[in-house]
C-alpha cells in the first residue's frame, strides 16, 4: 500500500491571495478543521508546498 497524506485546514482562507484560494479549493478542503486525505504523489505535495502556512499535515 502506497503512503498517504492527512491534510487539515487549520487557518481561514480570507486574506489569502486568489490562487491560494484555487489551490485549497482544488484539495477538496472547504471549512477550517476539514480534513482530507491523498495519496502521497509530487502533485499534492506541490500543493501543499504552495499553502502550507494553512495546512496541518500528517504522514500516514
Amino acid at each position: 500500500m502506497a503512503n498517504k497524506v492527512k491534510i487539515t485546514l487549520t487557518k481561514s482562507t480570507i486574506g489569502a491571495s486568489p490562487a491560494h484560494r484555487k489551490v485549497v479549493e482544488a484539495l477538496g478542503l472547504k471549512k477550517i478543521r476539514q480534513t482530507v486525505e491523498f495519496e502521497d504523489t509530487p502533485q499534492v505535495r506541490g500543493a501543499i508546498a504552495k499553502v502550507k502556512h494553512l495546512l496541518s499535515v500528517e504522514e500516514l
